[in-house]
């Protein structure tokens, strides 16, 4: 449960990215981003915890960074010099974490507990991404381009040596990046409906590893031994997140690869095909893992929560897919 000032602070995050995200200016986005930066600094900040609290000052340094170079762009923006709405896109690609200004992405969710993660992959992307929404033109579609890019290589290949489950997901993160950039690029309606289906699925993954437990891939092992039905759940999960069909994670996938041949980016696509392919070899990894293997000796924690209520929400919301007909999607 939510303290009080936990409730303030996560009411106040919200109202800071719905104001960023509603401005008619970019001094009101610039205070909305303050308002969310600050609201969630005290979230992730926890007592004698010093990998939170690493965290939490390395979140505010480059947030601090992006929502300074937000202003002076948006000071230029006044003296009509055509760098500003590049250094706008570069501020809200640093905010938002994706290539090749992710470096602090990944060691920050590596200090972050579950729930605080959650918020980090979804809701604290709505804003900069709304705002690089309004960004995307002519003048502008060279930057994003080469982002979709390396957002798609870098998720790809930064998962595949990592065993700590917090920074599979970040690189994840900033796969799917890639994938809401160029939603972006064929229209707003495209990026939100890609935006909710990546929130679902992913924060239904974060779930499964929180009442787990779960911070390593062995940790997976341990906790599964005897809950056959957590496995094949958690196996479900990665995979929906992957985009694998027919889980609920492809049908976002699926319209804007549509989009994206109707419009003809042909190589943009192609690279996030394949990076797409190389996400599902490290999900496959860790969710095969868990099925195949079992460690009875060691237990990580005694601590267990009962699924009676999470299992069949997550197994509907990942198994979405195959219920909705293909007539259906070309339709959408």
């Amino acid at each position: 449960m939510l303290s009080s000032s936990q409730a303030l602070f996560l009411s106040t995050l919200l109202l800071g990215t719905t104001l960023a995200a509603s401005s008619s200016s970019w001094f009101g986005a610039w205070v909305g981003l303050e308002l969310n930066l600050l609201s969630f600094i005290p979230l992730i900040s926890t007592k004698n915890n010093q990998y939170s609290s690493e965290a939490a000052l390395k979140y505010f340094l480059i947030q601090a960074l992006g929502s300074s170079v937000i202003i002076l762009a948006a000071s230029l923006v006044l003296t009509t010099i055509s760098s500003a709405k590049f250094l706008m896109v570069v501020a809200l690609l640093l905010k938002s974490g994706a290539a090749p200004f992710h470096f602090w992405f990944p060691s920050v969710m590596e200090g972050l507990q579950w729930p605080s993660a959650i918020v980090l992959m979804t809701i604290q992307k709505i804003a900069p991404m709304s705002l690089l929404s309004y960004l995307a033109t002519s003048y502008t579609s060279p930057i994003f381009s080469a982002a979709i890019i390396l957002s798609a290589l870098v998720g790809a290949i930064g998962g595949l040596n990592q065993t700590f489950l917090r920074k599979i997901m970040a690189y994840s993160s900033i796969n799917h990046m890639a994938w809401m950039m160029s939603a972006i690029l064929v229209s707003e309606t495209s990026w939100l409906m890609y935006f909710t289906f990546y929130s679902l699925v992913s924060s239904s993954v974060a779930l499964l590893f929180h009442h787990q437990e779960a911070f390593h891939i062995s940790h997976l092992i341990n906790h599964t031994n005897h809950l056959s039905h957590l496995k094949l759940l958690t196996f479900m999960s990665l995979l929906s997140l992957g985009g694998l069909p027919p889980f609920t994670g492809f049908i976002p996938k699926w319209i804007i690869i549509q989009e994206m041949i109707s419009s003809g980016g042909f190589f943009t696509l192609s690279i996030l095909l394949a990076s797409a392919l190389v996400t599902l070899f490290y999900y496959l990894r860790v969710s095969l893992g868990a099925m195949t293997m079992s460690n009875p000796k060691t237990k990580w924690s005694t601590k267990m929560t009962p699924y009676s209520l999470l299992t069949p929400l997550l197994v509907s919301l990942n198994t979405l897919g195959l219920l909705i007909p293909s007539s259906l999607m070309l339709v959408i």
